[in-house]
């Protein structure tokens, strides 16, 4: 049997195959209505509410669209766009991932040791490396060893950080090589260069998702393992893949945090795994897998950075941050929730 047919018959629930690449608008006289009407409420609402954030923000503080505070906002957030771009691989095939903060904090560590001892280049690749190994043992324990990724993670996370802990004896690791912290002040165009390689990177998984036989097989798996494994998917192996590519994504933004701060600290990442679990899950990517897009979770970036950006603007307190995140979150996990019933 053909392991392209039913992943092709199967598809992500709710969404086409295209809808993985870029938001596709109803065709034909009802272009509008489906966009403007219930259903496009549903399925762009997360659109119109990033939409709504930046208008607010622009209104409510004058700095907010200048170029300087545009860069800085991305720049801030690459690492966060990097783990949330993983952690959508992983979540549409229907895992979950708490280790990917404790991660970059540890390969923040990696990162600023390696750049101390060896070239730019060197510290870069391996501390990519050492994250995707890293995610790789989750992917073994999740898959192989059939514990729950909730459980595993959690405690591979907290492995991660210890371990960080232990070898710098809980205290930084300063960089002192200048080439490596020049990483984060290099510009193409006018443009960061990490926020120039972020997009890249989110073009490329929207690619994959959309046009490869590993997205087409993601998506079938996380609709559901049994029908993909009758139809001859390998799912383990696709499972496990995921949690690489979050691992991966995790080492690159360890290398970032460090490039930009001059150091690691293995406590660097601690807010990142709740801030991309939020991005990723009022993107409308389902957290029951089998369903998402990475255009969705790069506009839920944008919404969660520009709430965050205008509370600093506007010295809100930071813990109405805290407030409206949560509120977020559990907003999304509903909403969610009802459209994983509406479709049963």
């Amino acid at each position: 049997m053909s392991t392209s047919q039913p992943v092709e018959t199967t598809g992500p629930p709710g969404a086409t195959e295209a809808e993985t690449l870029t938001p596709v608008l109803p065709t034909g006289s009802h272009r509008l209505s489906g966009v403007l009407g219930v259903r496009g409420l549903f399925r762009y609402g997360i659109v119109w509410a990033a939409v709504v954030a930046v208008i607010a923000a622009s209104l409510l503080s004058g700095s907010f669209l200048t170029t300087s505070n545009i860069q800085n906002v991305l720049t801030q957030n690459a690492a966060l766009a990097l783990v949330a771009l993983g952690l959508t691989f992983v979540m549409i095939g229907g895992g979950f991932d708490l280790s990917s903060g404790p991660l970059v904090g540890a390969c923040s560590v990696v990162a600023a040791e390696l750049a101390n001892h060896t070239s730019t280049m060197v510290a870069v690749v391996v501390t990519i490396v050492v994250g995707a190994l890293a995610g790789a043992v989750n992917g073994i324990v999740v898959t192989a060893f059939r514990i729950n990724a909730f459980v595993a993670t959690l405690a591979t996370g907290s492995m991660f950080t210890g371990l960080a802990l232990l070898y710098t004896g809980s205290h930084s690791v300063f960089v002192t090589n200048s080439s490596f912290n020049n990483l984060g002040l290099g510009s193409v165009l006018g443009v960061r260069t990490i926020v120039v390689l972020v997009a890249a990177l989110y073009l490329i998984g929207a690619l994959v998702l959309a046009k490869s036989v590993f997205g087409r097989a993601l998506y079938a798996v996380g609709g559901g393992e049994v029908a993909a494994r009758l139809a001859g998917l390998r799912v383990n192996l696709t499972k496990a893949l995921t949690f690489v590519i979050v691992g991966a994504a995790g080492g690159a933004g360890g290398v970032i945090f460090a490039a930009l701060l001059t150091s690691g600290t293995p406590s660097t990442g601690s807010s990142i795994t709740f801030d991309a679990i939020t991005v990723v899950i009022i993107g409308g990517t389902s957290m029951f897998g089998g369903s998402g897009a990475v255009w969705r979770t790069a506009v839920g970036l944008v919404l969660l950075a520009t709430i965050t950006n205008v509370y600093d603007l506007l010295a809100i307190n930071s813990a109405w941050q805290l407030v409206t995140k949560g509120f977020l979150l559990v907003a999304a996990v509903g909403l969610d929730y009802l459209t994983s019933r509406k479709r049963a």
